[in-house]
């Protein structure tokens, strides 16, 4: 890859402001200055350093985000905050977008990435990727509900759902519940349960395929996924 597509992937501005970069000499390949920005180097076998500092090149960011309420989960928005918004520049410069998206009141796993291929797998309603909620309910969740939701409901438009795994932890005047499901049609959960004559008052997304949310993340908090939560995630 060329020099000057590495440094400007890693955020040292743009290909015309890593030009006059390199040509400051504070760029070294294996220890000698390059300042030619048509160089091809290989980041995995090369060291490369800028103004004397080591870098580590990567293609992709994986990221996992313990998405609080009121953040868009969006790339951007002229009025309201996204979740891109709170990532520092070193993660942001990726340019990340969120897969799987929660709804601005809804709590809970977001993975960001700028890995579109990974993004379609998990997305893709082909592949049938099961993603897990958590959710508090007004009114009394019952085994008539865990019997529709099994073969899937009717919603409002007249989709009919796939099926779904509802699991009541606690019922009476607010219920409580985990949902799978392997489906991430808009407002999906609360629209099944309002199919049922219900109201969902609190959502939070548990896990996405076999990758769960790490819960010692505060909401807001993120961290990058070890690479054994990537494999989990390309399955």
């Amino acid at each position: 890859m060329r020099i000057d597509k590495v440094l400007a992937n890693l955020g040292y501005g743009s290909r015309k402001e890593v030009k006059k970069l390199l040509k400051t000499g504070v760029v070294r390949v294996d220890g000698e200055p390059v300042k030619d920005a048509k160089i091809h180097v290989d980041p995995d076998e090369q060291s490369i350093s800028v103004f004397g500092e080591e870098i580590e090149y990567k293609e992709f960011v994986y990221l996992m985000m313990n998405k609080p309420r009121g953040l868009l989960s969006a790339t951007e928005d002229e009025y309201a905050e996204t979740v891109i918004d709170v990532l520092e520049p070193e993660d942001a410069v990726f340019t990340p977008f969120p897969v799987g998206r929660l709804d601005k009141d809804t709590e809970g796993l977001l993975i960001l990435t700028n890995d579109g291929q990974l993004a379609h797998h998990l997305t893709s309603p082909k592949h049938h990727v099961p993603k897990t909620y958590y959710a508090e309910i007004s009114g009394v969740v019952d085994e008539s509900d865990v019997t529709a939701f099994s073969t899937g409901v009717t919603l409002e438009d007249g989709y009919e759902t796939k099926p779904g795994e509802l699991v009541i932890l606690d019922t009476g005047p607010t219920s409580f519940i985990e949902l799978t499901i392997t489906e991430g049609k808009y407002h999906q959960v609360k629209r099944m349960f309002e199919a049922v004559g219900k109201k969902v008052k609190y959502l939070k997304r548990l896990s996405m395929g076999s990758l769960k949310l790490d819960e010692s993340l505060n909401p807001g908090e993120y961290r990058e996924l070890t690479d054994e939560e990537i494999d989990l995630l390309k399955g």
